[in-house]
């Protein structure tokens, strides 16, 4: 097992180095935008090294130890993602055709059965899940460090809490992502020389989502504790489209009014914010592992304290916005 994740490691730090300095008409560079957060082209293509050096990971778990993590209907799920998530990074697709081709991946999951669903969790519910999973992951995926240091701590979490249930291939495959993450993580971190572009926030956000499922129905960690694992993400995502939706605006295009963005605007520039939503993802996985156990009870009053912070928190930044007004 260690060996696995010394050579995903291995695989995804050399190919991120490699796609960071490599240059030719088949790179694609992020251009610095009035919606953007970096000022310098950026090769948007690490995705391409986290998909290689997670592909090489599982390889080897199989080849030294006979575990089968992936199935072929997510393979063919996470190949489809892919391709789509490569051809909009080059040619600007559109939401419509992206959220068709998404719908479709997760659509394949569920017909083959190998999306995990019991009880009042429906499939239909499920569906919109990992479609809003896909989607805000990649809207999350906007400052250095971000989304791979998201990726690392969440599948880390679920690394533990699935070891501690005996469940050694969920265990493997959440680990050998947090392998992959790390080694992108190398080039990613700010200042940033690689972003993992939509063909890695995709992906990670479908993992993401998948994960959450498979341990609710596995009795491994509860749905609304596998979500607080990775709220930092959702709560931001969520409440941001939720006040574009209110304004009328044009919700699925670009912008920079997320939380981590106001911060990096209101002067925290990027390796201080992304540490301090480091800090808070580290919290909500450390309380959801702390939480496993407890009564339901117990669980909704930690789910509501939760709540109200994130309720705190995005209260304190427009805040901030709001006495630095004057000064602009």
């Amino acid at each position: 097992m260690l060996l696995a994740l010394a050579i995903t490691f291995t695989v995804t730090g050399f190919m991120s180095w490699w796609l960071a300095n490599a240059r030719g008409s088949w790179q694609v560079l992020d251009l610095p935008n009035e919606r953007s957060l970096h000022t310098r082209p950026t090769p948007r293509t690490g995705g391409i090294a986290i998909l290689l050096g997670t592909g090489s990971g599982l390889l080897a778990a199989w080849l030294l130890n006979g575990y089968t993590v992936v199935s072929l209907p997510l393979a063919a799920a996470v190949l489809v993602l892919t391709v789509i998530a490569l051809l909009d990074d080059r040619h600007t697709l559109g939401a419509g055709p992206r959220m068709l081709v998404q719908i479709g991946a997760v659509s394949l999951l569920l017909f083959t059965q190998q999306l995990p669903v019991s009880g009042s969790l429906t499939p239909v519910v499920a569906l919109l899940f990992l479609v809003w999973m896909i989607n805000l992951y990649n809207f999350m995926d906007g400052m250095d460090g971000f989304a791979a240091g998201m990726a690392i701590i969440g599948f880390g979490t679920f690394t533990l809490l699935a070891w501690q249930a005996g469940n050694m291939e969920l265990a493997l495959g959440c680990a050998i992502l947090v392998a992959a993450c790390s080694g992108f993580l190398l080039l990613n971190f700010p200042p940033a020389r690689l972003f993992m572009g939509d063909t890695g926030s995709t992906v990670l956000g479908l993992l993401a989502g998948l994960v959450i499922l498979r341990a609710h129905h596995e009795a491994i960690l509860p749905l609304w504790l596998g979500v607080l694992v990775f709220s930092p993400f959702i709560v931001d995502a969520s409440v941001t489209l939720a006040f574009r939706v209110l304004r009328g605006e044009k919700f699925w295009l670009p912008h920079k009014k997320h939380s981590y963005q106001r911060l990096v605007e209101l002067g925290w520039g990027h390796r201080r914010t992304v540490l301090a939503e480091y800090a808070l993802m580290i919290a909500c996985s450390g309380t959801a592992m702390a939480a496993a156990t407890r009564s339901l009870w117990s669980q909704t009053i930690i789910i509501a304290g939760w709540a109200l912070l994130y309720g705190v928190l995005i209260y304190l930044i427009h805040r901030a916005e709001r006495r630095r007004e004057p000064q602009t």
